[in-house]
């Protein structure tokens, strides 16, 4: 057995087996549903809140299958929610930047709004101009997913189901889609994907959450502490569309391969913005590995970001201006940072990428972790 198989029987387990339990953290992890709100057509919208034995809380809502809350305790025990959220059903349906919702059927962009599969051209509805981002206008942030409880040894969490139609934003197939999110007793989340399809078709999903381990609505960023496991960015044109090139990140403000502060040289990018896709090193393709790692200084919080995914876009949220969150807060410029884990934006036309291509009778399956933990105070302090 290969160490990345090993390394992922440990962290994840597989559905419907057991995991192992850490003596000193083997109480279970709790879940309740709520009805929260209701969809214009009068369908119910459930949250479901997922809290483990360190007293970490992890808070799920159905539409849009959408992480609303992280809530950790910082180096002094204070609770805060490290993602970026809204109150309310009722904002959330007014619409709002992804704000930890499931992005498919593609997450990122694809150029013309348009692919071809075995010679056959698909035009898709287009949302960016003449392109299309995130899946499109009415992407899976829009759907209200059918959900149930998932309860295994140490872990607990929410599984949510959808269906998407053949022809659904121009995406050819109807696609069967599961996501999996589980909390563990050692402060691990975990994001698991399945898809299936009856027609060959392209599939790219993430989940676009926005962190600040300070606290949503604590201020900006900057000084959170990045490392990313990548010697290569996919290049992009002023657009941020992809050239078709890999680029080494030695020498360049782009470079995150040792940590460093986020704001360190962020003047030195494009729109003084980070919006760009990371080529993860890896031993093996498709291996459970490091993508980043994240650490607030001032909060003591930390975060890995683990996957099986080929890249991660990290991005640092330039454009929210003035938008309403949650508690009250304003979100602004850098209030947030995103490690979007998936394939390459635009992979469909870009051959040489590696493929998303999902054909009948193939099953689609990709992990995301992320695992946080709290430094210990600094002595004298």
């Amino acid at each position: 057995m290969t160490p990345h198989i090993l390394l992922l029987f440990y962290l994840i387990g597989l559905p419907g087996t057991d995991s192992a339990t850490s003596p000193d953290v083997a109480a279970d992890v709790d879940v309740v549903v709520a009805a929260v709100g209701t969809m214009p057509d009068g369908a119910v919208i459930e949250q479901y809140t997922v809290t483990n034995a360190l007293q970490t809380e992890v808070r799920v809502l159905t539409y849009g299958a959408t992480l609303t809350g992280v809530l950790l305790p910082d180096r002094d025990g204070h609770i805060e929610n490290v993602t970026l959220h809204l109150d309310t059903c009722a904002d959330y349906l007014r619409g709002h930047p992804l704000f930890g919702s499931v992005v498919g059927r593609y997450a990122n962009r694809i150029a013309g709004g348009a692919f071809e599969i075995d010679g056959q051209r698909f035009e898709l509805t287009k949302n960016m101009g003449p392109h299309q981002i995130h899946g499109g206008t009415d992407g899976f942030h829009r759907i209200n997913w059918r959900a149930q409880p998932v309860r295994l040894d140490d872990r607990a969490g929410v599984e949510l189901t959808h269906a998407s139609p053949d022809g659904h934003e121009g995406y050819p197939g109807t696609l069967e889609v599961r996501v999996r999110y589980l909390l563990t007793n050692g402060n691990e989340l975990v994001m698991e994907y399945w898809a299936r399809t009856d027609r060959t078709t392209h599939l790219n999903v993430t989940n676009h959450a926005y962190w600040n381990l300070a606290g949503a609505g604590s201020g900006n960023v900057l000084d959170h502490v990045v490392q990313i496991n990548a010697n290569e960015v996919v290049v992009a044109n002023a657009q941020r569309f992809p050239t078709g090139e890999l680029r080494d990140v030695a020498g360049t403000a782009l470079d995150f391969r040792v940590p460093r502060r986020v704001g360190d040289r962020i003047d030195q990018v494009e729109d003084q913005n980070y919006d760009d896709c990371y080529v993860l090193h890896k031993q093996e393709q498709h291996a459970l590995a490091l993508a980043a790692r994240v650490v607030d200084p001032q909060s003591g919080r930390g975060m890995e970001v683990y996957t099986t995914q080929p890249g991660v876009q990290f991005y640092t949220a330039k454009g929210l201006g003035g938008q309403a969150g949650g508690g009250g807060a304003t979100y602004g410029p850098y209030h947030g940072l995103c490690l979007e884990t998936q394939h390459f934006p635009d992979s469909p036309n870009h051959p040489h990428f590696p493929t998303t291509l999902l054909r009948p009778g193939e099953a689609f399956h990709e992990i995301t972790l992320h695992r946080f933990w709290t430094q210990s105070p600094v002595a004298g302090q």
